[in-house]
């Protein structure tokens, strides 16, 4: 009898944790975030316009979640969310057409009527050229030379033409040749 009242008493608290359906307060415990369906935004949905084709539409929406067998000219989008542990978000899209032709929009979003603009997120960036005192391979070389490293003549900022010193001999000029024969 106490046996039997101890594996009641033993079962009785795993049996009713069992049941439980919320274990997101408890420490620890990582839920991942649920993604499911077609990623929908109001930037994709602000590009649909009237009578764009399906092809245009496939382009900018991707495929539908949902292709109805009775309502071929319906194409519905589904998208849900449930970050971890959180509660569930549910984001509806139908496109309607008329032959190969959107017709209409209907759900929890719709198209805006002002003109899509997107930034460029490039820049350009000019990077000036580095002035260097050494090369690497004089860097390197110098690793394992017991001179100094060599310096390059540091060269002036503006070009200047060279002038002859006085200390410098003047070339001798060509002298006309006056023997005839």
């Amino acid at each position: 009898m106490k046996r039997t009242v101890f594996l009641l008493a033993v079962a009785a608290p795993l049996a009713l944790t069992a049941c439980e359906t919320i274990l997101t307060n408890l420490p620890g415990v990582y839920t991942i975030d649920i993604e499911q369906g077609n990623m929908i935004d109001q930037s994709m949905v602000d590009q649909l316009r009237p009578n764009m084709t399906k092809r245009q539409v496939l382009y900018i929406m991707g495929s539908p979640m949902l292709t109805d067998t009775f309502h071929e000219q319906r194409w519905d989008y589904l998208y849900s969310d449930q970050p971890g542990g959180g509660d569930r978000m549910q984001k509806r899209l139908s496109l309607y057409f008329n032959g190969d032709n959107l017709a209409g929009v209907q759900g929890d979003f719709h198209p805006s009527a002002l003109p899509v603009i997107k930034e460029s997120a490039e820049t350009t960036v000019d990077i000036p050229k580095r002035d260097l005192d050494t090369t690497m391979w004089e860097k390197i070389t110098s690793l394992f030379s017991d001179d100094t490293p060599p310096t390059r003549p540091v060269k002036p900022d503006t070009p200047s033409a060279e002038q002859p010193s006085e200390a410098d001999p003047k070339p001798a000029e060509p002298t006309a040749n006056t023997d005839t024969q």
